[in-house]
């Protein structure tokens, strides 16, 4: 079985897997991407990496790179990666294909990757159209139309994270990890209720969670909110897109039953029955492998 070489570049991580078809993941590897930006040699220390990860697959022969950020509209070179500015107008593409010459090399914006990996690698049947939102550190987004990425004019289209949003705030400002956090705190001062939220202790948007398990009555009324919050911003995007099935990934979905209801009281006060007879927010079924399995996905296409 054709396997394939998938490559997750992250802040914090870069995670690597030789990847097949049906979407086993073997030989994975993870580096901390403050390593590899040591003395501003990215590139260099991840090929050095690869090489070695490359020793025992000699059948490897096309390799897909998922990125944090903008990229050319012809997929070989990185504009903007906030995460590792160094590499931004450096031809990666070029520089893979000058390492393993006798390789395809993919490349494409990370969020992209793992909704693609969805199309390839779900465990339930999903539709050849669909929008895909990440919910993390930022917000990611993407939209797959009858099977293909979605781009825009020139290749870095659908960024629903910097959409304007409440608060003269973006999107991702409002409920990205740190603006979820902000959220919080601001609700904290403002309640004087019981709650299992500690006012001594740093916020924590994973205790809020848990918090809103075990039934806590403020923690719930924020993820209300945030769902409120990114209902706005899915009413946008359907009306946009006109698309009607949303897949819903990344850490803050572990939240998604408190979230949802903010979702649906948006749509269902701002959508016509045209969209609301049709509409499907799902979450995504490909958990922390989403963007590793998402970036080997490049190589099908």
């Amino acid at each position: 079985m054709e396997r394939y070489l998938g490559i997750d570049v992250g802040g914090n991580h870069v995670k690597t897997g030789i990847v097949d078809k049906d979407g086993e993941i073997q030989d994975f590897k993870s580096f901390e991407t403050a390593e590899l930006r040591k003395n501003g040699r990215f590139v260099e220390n991840l090929l050095d990496r690869i090489v070695y990860r490359l020793i025992n697959h000699k059948g490897i022969n096309k390799i897909g790179i998922g990125l944090p950020g903008t990229i050319t509209k012809d997929r070989s070179t990185p504009i903007e990666i906030t995460a590792i500015p160094e590499i931004n107008g450096v031809k990666l593409q070029e520089a893979f294909q000058k390492r393993f010459p006798d390789m395809d090399i993919f490349l494409e914006n990370d969020a992209n990757a793992a909704a693609l990996g969805e199309l390839h690698f779900a465990k339930k049947t999903i539709p050849g159209t669909y929008g895909f939102i990440t919910l993390g550190t930022g917000i990611g987004s993407a939209a797959v139309i009858d099977r293909r990425i979605f781009t825009g004019g020139d290749g870095n289209g659908l960024e629903l994270g910097h959409i304007p949003s409440r608060n003269d705030k973006t999107l991702e400002q409002n409920i990205g990890k740190q603006g979820i956090i902000n959220l919080i705190g601001q609700r904290l001062d403002e309640y004087s209720g019981p709650t299992l939220i500690s006012r001594e202790e740093p916020i924590s948007a994973t205790k809020t969670v848990l918090a809103a398990n075990s039934g806590d009555e403020f923690a719930r009324k924020v993820f209300f909110e945030v769902g409120e919050i990114l209902g706005e911003g899915l009413v946008s995007f359907v009306r946009i897109m006109d698309i009607k099935t949303i897949i819903i990934g990344g850490g803050l979905s572990a939240a998604y039953q408190f979230i949802e209801p903010g979702i649906k009281k948006q749509l269902q006060y701002y959508l016509t029955p045209y969209y609301l007879k049709a509409i499907d927010i799902r979450l995504a079924s490909l958990g922390n492998d989403a963007g590793l399995l998402g970036a080997a996905s490049l190589c099908f296409d």
